[in-house]
């Protein structure tokens, strides 16, 4: 491995079964897991994390969000959250990732304390995701959640992409990196990932290596489920071995 990225984790974005098994086909170690992920990434059922568990060697990072949007939750919703962060602890998952912030875009104190109070209970890892990305003053945000015990935080550099974010991104991991984990993503892949991480000094980044799958009955007479346009009409997303194996290469490269 070169020197540059001793300990490289790559993290890949999961929405299903079938993902996690590309992912770990391609030499992953670690995945995100979702559902929903054209909504951002919902939470996944704890069958999927129970089989992923079961049949293939990956450490998993479940996704605990009971919606897409936003991270202000109604009290209704964060009563989902809760017991939505048992069941996939439950289920086997290594870790959660989550966010919860109030109206004004600062860290909710109490919701992200009770989530993590049921993660820690268990002896897992908590990580905050691109909530980060979307909250006020991210000084203030990361030192929130270095003081509530976060492992590790999920951001882009505040920007779309971790590209435009890179400078951002290298500063949180100059200032914060000893106290807490920084994953870069957001458009990560194989061509730019060295470029990232050897301007930014992180050794974690978080990609979704995304290949189109044909279903041929996503669409007929005039109904349609398409997900997306044009060529890609009668498709969905699914996690692409040989990218996962790419970026890793990539990434381990000199």
């Amino acid at each position: 491995m070169n020197p540059g990225v001793e300990g490289l984790v790559v993290e890949i974005c999961c929405g299903s079964y079938y993902d996690a098994g590309q992912a770990a086909l391609g030499g992953a170690r670690r995945i995100e897991l979702n559902s929903a992920l054209m909504l951002g990434g919902l939470t996944p059922t704890a069958a999927v994390v129970s089989m992923v568990k079961e049949n293939l060697d990956l450490e998993v990072v479940a996704m605990v969000r009971p919606r897409g949007a936003g991270f202000c939750y109604l009290p209704e919703e964060f009563a989902v959250m809760e017991r939505e962060c048992r069941e996939v602890l439950k289920a086997g998952a290594d870790g959660v990732a989550f966010g919860c912030l109030t109206k004004d875009r600062a860290l909710d104190m109490e919701k992200n304390r009770r989530i993590l109070d049921i993660i820690k209970g268990m002896g897992r890892e908590a990580v905050f995701h691109r909530a980060f990305d979307c909250a006020g003053d991210p000084w203030e945000t990361i030192e929130g959640l270095i003081g509530l015990g976060v492992d590790r935080v999920l951001t882009s550099g505040l920007a779309p992409a971790a590209m435009e974010g890179r400078d951002m991104i290298r500063r949180l991991h100059a200032r914060c990196g000893d106290r807490i984990q920084i994953l870069a993503g957001g458009g990560v892949n194989s061509g730019n990932v060295r470029e990232l991480l050897e301007y930014t000094g992180i050794t974690q980044i978080h990609s979704s290596c995304k290949a189109w799958r044909e279903d041929p009955t996503t669409a007929g007479n005039r109904v349609s489920y398409s997900m997306a346009e044009g060529d890609r009409a009668m498709c969905y997303d699914v996690v692409s071995a040989k990218s996962v194996a790419e970026l890793i290469r990539r990434g381990n490269q000199g």
